[in-house]
């Protein structure tokens, strides 16, 4: 998904993440949901996205859960897709937007920055219906309040090429260590990593296999040996590396015309590419994975937050919910849109990976306090490290 930030884009999103990093250390913010003066809705609804997650048909005319809300509602909507949780983060710091569909890594560092604030679930009458295992998640559950709704959640697969791959790779370290494919030639050149200091938890899942000795047992939560240890290995990496992306469109191109074989990638592109006929397949390894649990959060300041309740609502609806699932190769928030759906299909929830929920290590903002009696390293180090190594 893109080489990485342009320059601009680049300097706005560190300093706003680093900003953002310094005050995640502090108390959580404890604004209460407001009372709403009235409920009348506003007209209009501006919302941050991952791609593929807000869609109007526009792509695919069967795909379209934006229309028929703005038909119910009068609340026209407006889409900004970020490739990234800190272009996520950078984007609410600068305002002017009601919602966004944060990732793990984003959530805690919006809600420990004041730039979402928590909701009524009773403005969210259908929130009982959100799978047990999210609906008090940690990511957006602070201090007793909900911060936002469940979304979708998934993994990060290893996508590859069937034509590169005799049998599926077994293990992630086809991204991280040069060998000879199947095909006869090195994967030098040939494989993708993220573009997004979340990465590093990547690495750290994999030293958890590889050197079990770092006693490694959260890639979010890594003290200064284990940290030294996945830098290093992300450091070697860039060796093998084509291209750090994180624009699916970008992926997905390099893919069929530059010749990658092999990377982490999002059920989206795998299910995309599939969709053109192109030869890849993905597969979750056997160290695991890590993924994103992703949550509808509002704006502190939100222009409209009458449309935007009527959207988190209208968001965790059976079809809706389904839908999104069938267009991104993701899992529902809400169970039972696993069923009748006819566009996820009968076998549409266990395709995409509905059991392997406790095979995934869930994006986290990483933060200095940990079980570790020396403290773990903040998310603020992750990023400068990971920039110095995408730039060097």
């Amino acid at each position: 998904m893109k080489t990485r930030y342009q320059s601009t884009l680049l300097v706005l999103a560190v300093c706003a993440t680093l900003s953002a990093c310094k005050k995640e250390e502090a108390a959580p913010a404890q604004a209460e949901a407001p009372s709403p003066a009235s409920t009348a809705l506003e007209g209009e609804l501006s919302i941050v996205a991952w791609p593929g997650y807000i869609e109007r048909g526009e792509t695919d005319k069967n795909y379209d859960w934006v229309t028929a809300f703005e038909a119910d509602t009068g609340c026209k909507v407006s889409v900004k897709t970020a490739g990234n949780s800190d272009e996520m983060v950078a984007l609410m710091n600068q305002g002017g937007y009601d919602l966004v569909t944060a990732s793990g890594d984003a959530s805690l560092r919006l809600v420990a920055g004041g730039k979402v604030q928590a909701i009524d679930t009773a403005r969210v009458p259908s929130y009982a219906s959100i799978d047990q295992r999210l609906q008090n998640a940690a990511w957006h559950r602070v201090d007793g309040k909900h911060y936002g709704v469940p979304y979708q959640w998934g993994p990060n697969v290893l996508m590859y090429s069937t034509a590169a791959f005799k049998t599926p790779p077994s293990s992630w370290s086809i991204v991280f260590e040069e060998q000879m494919l199947s095909d006869g030639k090195s994967n030098k050149g040939r494989v993708q990593a993220f573009d997004g200091p979340i990465y590093i938890a990547d690495a750290a899942l994999y030293l958890m296999s590889k050197q079990p000795e770092l006693g490694i047992t959260d890639p979010y939560a890594l003290n200064e040996t284990q940290y030294a240890a996945a830098i290093a290995l992300l450091k070697a990496q860039k060796a093998l590396v084509h291209r750090y992306w994180h624009d699916a469109t970008v992926q997905m191109s390099d893919f069929k015309n530059e010749g990658v074989v092999a990377s982490g990638s999002w059920p989206y592109q795998v299910n995309a590419l599939q969709l053109e006929k192109q030869p890849v397949a993905s597969v979750i390894p056997s160290e695991g994975a890590t993924g994103w649990a992703d949550t509808t959060m509002m704006h502190a300041e939100a222009k409209h937050p009458n449309c935007a309740y009527a959207w988190m609502e209208w968001s965790i609806s059976p079809k809706v919910q389904g839908d999104v699932a069938a267009w991104f190769g993701s899992l529902p928030a809400v169970p039972s849109a696993c069923d009748n759906n006819a566009l996820l299909g009968a076998e549409g929830c266990k395709t995409n990976g509905m059991d392997n929920f406790d095979k995934i290590r869930f994006w986290r903002t990483p933060e200095s306090k940990c079980s570790d009696a020396a403290g773990c390293v903040p998310y603020s180090r992750w990023t400068q490290d990971y920039i110095a190594i995408m730039g060097g």
